[in-house]
């Protein structure tokens, strides 16, 4: 493969979007992004081979979740794989940072399904973006309860808005392109999985 100098490849499987990019600092190459429910498994090294074609990227940023546990663990692994065998840096980022990070200014909240009829929930502001209060994971009349901003973003902003009964839900997922859009302590994140809640299974007593 020929390499080119400044390329990222961007690896986001933590929701039900499956999504890849090339950037180059803020600047968009190339992206493919669908909509896969949970075959992310099964579509995630294709794209990246469409995308890359005969490029290699000089490092590797890959969304470490909070969302689904598999989606979460197929996008690592195949990060840290190519990280490997290219012998290129790998870092990581939230979920829900990168949904935010596609907002104009102001104070926002993102909601993201989680398990257990539970929501994801993280507020959002300034510029450059920062987090305003830590990653909860939530039922819905809690979150309604924990969260003020009036705008609210991601797969279960409806749900929050409905429960709390006022603001603005506008429904996203993660987009790889949008990782350029985040600034550098938002997108060094260590490559390592966040659940965001304790997992399902339990240790023998």
């Amino acid at each position: 493969m020929a390499e080119a100098s400044a390329l990222t490849l961007v690896i986001d499987s933590a929701t039900a979007a499956c999504s890849v990019a090339l950037i180059d600092g803020t600047e968009l190459i190339d992206e493919r992004h669908e909509l896969v429910g949970r075959g992310h498994a099964e579509r995630l090294v294709p794209m990246i081979e469409e995308l890359l074609a005969s490029r290699r990227p000089r490092s590797i940023l890959v969304d470490c979740g909070p969302g689904s546990f598999t989606g979460v663990r197929v996008g690592l692994a195949a990060a840290h794989g190519l990280a490997i065998g290219w012998r290129v840096p790998l870092l990581g980022y939230s979920s829900m940072a990168v949904i935010a990070a596609d907002e104009a200014d102001g104070e926002y909240a993102v909601a993201l399904h989680g398990g257990h009829g539970q929501l994801f929930v993280q507020t959002y502001g300034g510029r450059p973006l920062s987090s305003r209060d830590d990653l909860r994971s939530l039922l819905p009349d809690d979150a309604a309860a924990a969260i003020r901003a009036d705008l609210v973003l991601g797969s279960g902003a409806e749900t929050l808005v409905s429960a709390r009964g006022y603001g603005r839900a506008v429904d996203a997922l993660p987009r790889a392109a949008d990782a350029r859009l985040l600034p550098e302590p938002l997108c060094s994140l260590a490559p390592r999985p966040i659940y965001g809640r304790a997992p399902d299974a339990k240790p023998n007593a």
